[in-house]
């Protein structure tokens, strides 16, 4: 189906890391390569993160994205976003790279400023005040662009540097595979989104508050001299599965305000009945 702003609605799911095991992750990967969805995705932590206890089990997102690769043949993957500072942007532009390689073209790349403070800490990882995070958000985007592109990458920043650096091979997409960029920061965040970003996301909220900050992405996109409909839009949506009702009408009130990525959050227990009933209520309203 296609929207109102000419973007095609796509569906995702999104299952996080924590408090499961391998072969429960894998059985939705396997459900969304089957049923259909457009793309699956896990998150980017060192530590359970919703109220859970730190200290449960949790699977580390880049690793999990390659072997998400090697599970599936079609739908697209993506890491529901990568914490710029659990990494340099070098590194992880080979790490993607290498993604991007191992799935034949089907990596969304999605990345934001980090937030989580405990797993930084706890591992000696520089973790500087939420500006600093940002500004290392955006030189990030450029240093990772670059080596996607550039047969030798020159870069001097505040933050990150680099020499003559080589960065073969090339990402199977071109220019390079589409970058997501989350958060909804209206001063900064969304300014990165205008430069950078191909699809922004949207953690949750109300349809309300993600049309005020669509507003204030165009206006920043007019300053920077960007077509705003040239950025897809994109809310991740909590499934109810007690109150289908309600998800679905959720899910039709983003539609309506020009949203065309969504993704459904999937949570353990039953995350793969969960993933069914997405697939079996949800998926087909957007087909055809």
């Amino acid at each position: 189906m296609i929207a109102a702003n000419g973007h095609p609605i796509r569906v995702g799911i999104k299952l996080s890391p924590q408090l499961c095991t391998v072969d429960q992750l894998r059985a939705v990967w396997r459900l969304a390569d089957d049923a259909g969805f457009d793309h699956v995705w896990i998150f980017d932590h060192f530590n359970p993160i919703g109220g859970n206890p730190l200290d449960g089990d949790i699977h580390e997102g880049w690793t999990l994205l390659g072997a998400m690769a090697e599970a599936t043949s079609r739908v697209r993957i993506g890491n529901m976003v990568t914490g710029n500072t659990y990494r340099h942007p070098g590194v992880l532009a080979k790490m993607a790279t290498t993604v991007d390689h191992l799935s034949g073209g089907r990596l969304e790349f999605g990345l934001g400023a980090g937030w989580a403070e405990v797993e930084h800490t706890m591992l000696g990882l520089e973790f500087p005040g939420v500006g600093e995070r940002l500004r290392r958000l955006e030189e990030a985007c450029q240093v990772v662009k670059r080596l996607w592109t550039e047969e030798r990458s020159d870069f001097e920043g505040r933050y990150y540097r680099l020499t003559g650096a080589l960065a073969s091979p090339k990402p199977v997409q071109r220019p390079h595979p589409p970058i997501w960029i989350g958060g909804g920061g209206e001063r900064k965040t969304l300014r990165i989104v205008a430069q950078h970003a191909d699809v922004w996301n949207m953690a949750g909220g109300s349809v309300e508050d993600g049309r005020h900050k669509v507003e204030v992405l165009k206006r920043h996109c007019e300053d920077v001299g960007r077509d705003p409909a040239e950025i897809r839009l994109s809310v991740q949506l909590r499934l109810a599965p007690d109150d289908l009702d309600a998800s679905l009408r959720q899910v039709d009130a983003f539609v309506a305000e020009g949203f065309t990525e969504l993704v459904l959050i999937v949570t353990e227990p039953n995350s793969l009945e969960r993933s069914e009933l997405v697939a079996r209520e949800i998926l087909p309203r957007f087909r055809g």
